[in-house]
Order: C-alpha cells, then structure tokens, then sequence
C-alpha cells in the first residue's frame, strides 16, 4: 500500500503570491536521508524542508536542494514556520527551536512576521586570486570597488562589492565558470554579489546570490547570506553608526522576477544574528510513494 504525505509549496520571503523564493515543506516522520532526497529531485524547488520529531528540540529540521542536504536555509526554514502556522502548531508571538545541522536554532513568530536565528558566521578578507572570479560576471573591472575587499565567509559564501545597482542588474554570471573555480577552490562554496544601491530608498542593501556548487544557478532569496552581509557591510564600513537589534532590509531577487524582502538584526552583544520576514501557501498537495 503507497504511504501519503502531504507537502506544500510555499513563497517565502514574500507576502504576495508568485514571489519571494518558494520552498516544499513537509512532515518527514520514517523517511530515510535517501527518499528525502529523492522527494527533494521530484519536488525541484531550490530547497524542500522536511521536519521529523527531535529529543532536543521541538523538531528536526532538514534541508535538501534537488542535488544535496546543505547546512543551512534561511527561506525554507521560514516557509516550514509558516507551515506549522497553518497546521495551528505555531501560535503569533510564540518561539520554537529547531534541531539542524547547523545547530539548534531560535525561531518564532510575531503578529505577522516569521523570524529565524541565523548561526553568526566567522568572515575574513579573501586573499586568494579575484581577477579571474570578477571575470566571471561579465562586468566591466570598472564596476567593482577595489577599496571594498572581497569577503569570505565560516561557510563559504564569497561577498563581492559592486557600486551601482544597475552594475548589478547588468550580471551575465558564467555558471560553468563559476562551478569550475568552486571545484578547484574548496574554501568557495557560493557567490554573494551586492551593492548598498537599493531599489527601495529605506533598504540597506540588494543582493545576488549564486551557487552553482550546490545546483542553484542563481537564488531568489538566500537567508544564509542575507544574514551575515550585515556583518559583511560592517567589517567594510558600509553601515555606520550601528545600531544593536536595529532591522536592516536587505533586498534580493528583483533581477530574475522573484522579488524578495528580509530584515536582519544583529545583537553584538549577545553575538545574536536574526532574520525577519514573511511567506503565503501557494500549492497544498499530497505525496504518493
């Protein structure tokens, strides 16, 4: 007899429908590593979220792009809090920690708005070779700003500074290329491409996020990277004046039609890093196997 799971497809980042980055989200109780991600091939969303009981935690959380489990997801973890929302699990202005493999992670809800713990990352100026990763976004050298440093983070995202938002527009990145540097280069995981040009006067950032490595192309909205680009800006002198728990809206996903919207705030004295941001049901459906 076929088991059934019920499964949603959610937007995340977002509070209108077909936008934001949409994320599977499903109770995964007895599924092996090995059918998670083959549900995850099947669903073929960047990430799908699969959460199961915990002894340490109100639930395991598991996030699996159609090619690998990965360490951490900001949209998909924001799109399984909107989840338990609809499942009356997650009541307004309530908290819920969940067990990752990134560690156990504070989350919860406001009147409106879903927020997520995000692990503050160790960053540093990248020393390696840049000229031929710039190459590889097919701008004019011009366009980056040599007094902005490259920035790597704990996890392998590269941060890359450009001056206009235009310039960031204008990115015709080399997938193939990008993969290649990744694959010869294991301390570069991913490529966060950004500029303190917004398309919105009160945002503090938009960016770009690419991660061929892990079989995303490009990300609409990309948690993991939204977070630590405050740390980013800050260690660059990009933000001046911070301000502890102050929520910086950072954009990302306008360039490919899927336009996404996230707050961070960081506590530095607390060494506490937090996003913030909302997500609506697109598809509720079930799973036959």
């Amino acid at each position: 007899m076929k088991s059934s799971f019920e499964v949603y497809h959610i937007d995340s980042f977002t509070n209108k429908p077909f936008s934001g980055n949409p994320a599977g989200v499903m109770f995964a109780s007895n599924l092996s590593s090995e059918f998670m991600q083959k549900i995850a091939r099947e669903i073929n969303l960047s990430e799908t979220a699969f959460l199961s009981k915990s002894k340490n935690a109100d639930y395991l959380l598991r996030w699996f792009t159609p090619k690998t489990e990965v360490d951490l997801c900001g949209h998909a973890t924001i799109a399984s809090l909107h989840f338990l929302f609809e499942k009356g699990i997650l009541k307004p202005d309530s908290k819920i920690l969940f067990e990752t493999r990134s560690g156990n992670l504070i989350c919860g809800m406001t009147a409106d708005t879903y927020y997520m713990q995000i692990p503050v990352p160790q960053i540093q100026e990248y020393n390696g070779c840049k000229e031929d990763i710039l190459s590889l976004f097919g701008l004019d050298r011009v366009c980056f700003d040599d007094k902005i440093p490259l920035i790597i983070s704990q996890g392998g995202y590269l941060y890359i500074f450009v001056n206009q938002l235009a310039d960031l527009f204008a990115i015709n990145a080399d997938i193939k290329g990008l993969n290649e540097i990744t694959s010869k280069n294991s301390s570069i995981k991913a490529y966060a491409v950004f500029s303190t040009e917004t398309v919105e006067k009160s945002s503090t950032a938009h960016l770009r996020f690419f991660a061929p490595y892990f079989g995303i192309d490009e990300d609409p909205g990309t948690g993991s990277a939204i977070g630590p680009l405050i740390l980013v800006m800050l260690r660059a002198g990009l933000i001046k004046n911070h301000i502890t728990n102050k929520r910086y809206m950072v954009e990302q996903g306008d360039a490919i039609n899927r336009q996404c919207r996230v707050q961070v705030s960081f506590d530095e004295t607390k060494n506490e890093l937090m996003i913030y941001a909302q997500a609506v049901s697109i598809i509720k459906g079930e799973l036959f196997f």
